[in-house]
């Protein structure tokens, strides 16, 4: 009885065995990963998994936020919103998608959307260099942010004072 054979790998195993089973998984896990294309032909960017009408959908609940104050790393309705905060939230409630929490790391997330071809439901990420701010697009040239202390979940311009003078780039996650 001592030498039976176990019939599901690694559920009996201890110690060496199982660690050994243990990484041979994580390494065939890793391999599933893809890495960039590098060099070639250009391919058509794949900017995204969520459907229009997602996009949409993202577009109109941070509509519905609008007038939510705003609280530095804030990330709830109740609680209030900072940009990041806000963006997760909305994402994450209505894509099942978690965007990273800092605007540095939000500009890296999804792919980029050159000018123009920015939709409903795309990051904007404002700043050169160093991204300061973030927010989401919804329609007519116009996105929803978590400005500042003492303010409120709006919506602006892209055009308008300020935040036309921004560098701007635009993220599809």
């Amino acid at each position: 009885m001592q030498n039976e054979p176990s019939h599901a790998i690694g559920m009996s195993a201890s110690g060496p065995a199982r660690r050994t089973v243990l990484i041979a998984a994580a390494l065939l896990l890793s391999a599933c990963g893809t890495s960039p294309h590098r060099g070639g032909r250009a391919t058509a960017p794949a900017y995204s998994r969520l459907t229009p009408e997602q996009s949409n959908d993202i577009a109109i609940h941070a509509m519905g936020l609008v007038g939510t104050p705003y609280r530095y790393g804030g990330n709830t309705p109740e609680g209030g919103f900072d940009c990041s905060g806000l963006i997760g939230y909305v994402y994450r409630s209505l894509a099942g998608v978690a965007p990273p929490r800092t605007v540095a790391q939000l500009s890296d997330f999804g792919a980029s959307v050159p000018a123009g071809d920015e939709r409903t439901g795309d990051l904007v990420i404002f700043g050169s260099g160093r991204p300061t701010h973030a927010g989401i697009v919804v329609e007519g040239g116009r996105f929803v942010h978590a400005p500042s202390t003492g303010g409120t979940v709006r919506l602006d311009r892209f055009s308008s004072g300020y935040w036309s003078r921004q560098a701007i780039a635009f993220r599809r996650p």
